[in-house]
């Protein structure tokens, strides 16, 4: 929309030289003197001066920009605010962006002939070497129980499947159903909504753990701003779709995007788009990155990883679901505030050229003085930026 301001304002300006120029010489052959025609002149060139309609756009980005910050909305890209007036649809993922992010192992469900710290230990030995925060719930499971973890060798992770580890000579494999599809290991499913760990020795399985994730206390609020704000919601995760079902009736969310790989969250992004969708992604993780750079808008939570917030173009401070609302929101405030700004700016100039040019002294009324015209010039710069100024009441 700036980039419109100054092509208009491009065209706008040879159009009032030229108006300038017909005034001042229309007068000039009405049998006035020069002097007249050149203060018509002038105060046309003055009045016309399109100062606001250069500050309009800027003026309203920077005042909300800054709002954004104080309220912990951190606006990387200023175009965002631009794009996510228009969004259709907002994609979270789950993870630590709608879930808190600190899972805790809520039930150990052994095999026949094993036992629970069994389960555990051989569990925590394989996530030991992992970065995962499922895996980090295993290892402080394991160390709540003071349980002794022994150490393992041959460490290999399968992004967005789990992990697997030779411990005391044996293959330990640790991961979800599709990781032991891979592996060829049958599972049988626990009737819980919660993200389920299953564990594997040598090709067989052992055990089942489950963890559950808190939703953040903001995510139930935010979700439905969002949604009152016409945007649809969708969630996106690599956990298993009753994990994913359990959260998304906790927050109200009804489109579900489950199992996803890390390698496979862009394309999600992407297929939205190509129905049509202009589209926010937002999410935390290193995984997340591709995702927040495809989206139209790219949205990171501030207690995620660097990459996250480097892949976005709004930062959230204070890592609320709430804030992504108030973001679109704050979006759409700007853009009407621009909007007003290049209307009066447009409109002021409309009608005070042809009281420069001599309209009223045609009728007997006065001539617009040069230094009035510039008075009033001034004038309609000060309304741009004041008006740009009411954002910081904006929240």
């Amino acid at each position: 929309i700036a980039r419109l301001a100054d092509v208009v304002a491009g065209y706008f300006v040879p159009v009032v030289l030229g108006f300038g120029l017909v005034a001042g010489t229309g007068w000039l052959l009405a049998g006035h003197s020069l002097a007249f025609a050149l203060q018509v002149f002038v105060a046309v060139l003055i009045i016309a001066c399109p100062c606001s309609l250069g500050l309009a756009t800027p003026a309203a980005i920077m005042v909300g920009a800054g709002r954004g910050a104080q309220l912990g909305i951190l606006v990387k890209r200023p175009e965002a605010l631009e794009v996510a007036e228009r969004l259709d649809a907002v994609v979270l993922d789950k993870t630590g962006t709608i879930t808190e992010g600190k899972p805790q192992v809520a039930a150990i469900f052994p095999a026949p002939g094993y036992s629970e710290e069994q389960l555990l230990r051989l569990a925590a030995a394989v996530e030991r070497g992992s970065e995962h925060p499922l895996g980090a719930a295993i290892i402080a499971a394991a160390g709540e129980r003071e349980i002794a973890v022994p150490d393992a060798e041959g460490f290999a992770a399968t992004p967005g499947q789990g992990a697997q580890a030779t411990v005391g000579g044996q293959e330990v494999v640790v991961g979800n159903g599709a990781m032991m599809a891979a592996q060829g290991v049958a599972v049988s499913g626990v009737a819980t909504g919660r993200t389920l760990a299953y564990v594997a020795i040598d090709g067989s399985l052992v055990g089942t753990i489950a963890l559950a994730d808190r939703p953040r206390p903001s995510s139930k609020d935010g979700i439905a701003r969002l949604r009152a704000q016409g945007l649809e919601v969708v969630m996106l995760t690599g956990d298993s779709r009753a994990a994913a079902e359990a959260i998304a009736t906790e927050v109200g969310i009804e489109v579900i995007h489950a199992e996803v790989l890390p390698g496979d969250k862009a394309a999600v992004v992407q297929s939205l788009q190509v129905e049509g969708r202009r589209v926010a992604m937002v999410g935390d993780g290193v995984n997340d990155g591709p995702a927040l750079a495809a989206a139209d808008v790219g949205i990171a939570i501030a207690s995620g990883t660097d990459v996250a917030a480097e892949s976005a173009d709004v930062v959230l401070m204070h890592s609320r679901l709430t804030d992504v609302a108030r973001a679109v929101e704050l979006s759409r405030a700007v853009m009407r505030t621009i909007r007003q700004n290049l209307f009066w700016a447009f409109f002021y100039n409309a009608a005070g050229i042809p009281v420069a040019a001599g309209v009223l002294y045609l009728f007997g009324g006065p001539l617009l003085n040069p230094m009035l015209a510039s008075l009033a010039m001034a004038f309609s710069s000060v309304s741009v930026v004041a008006n740009a100024l009411r954002l910081r009441r904006f929240g």
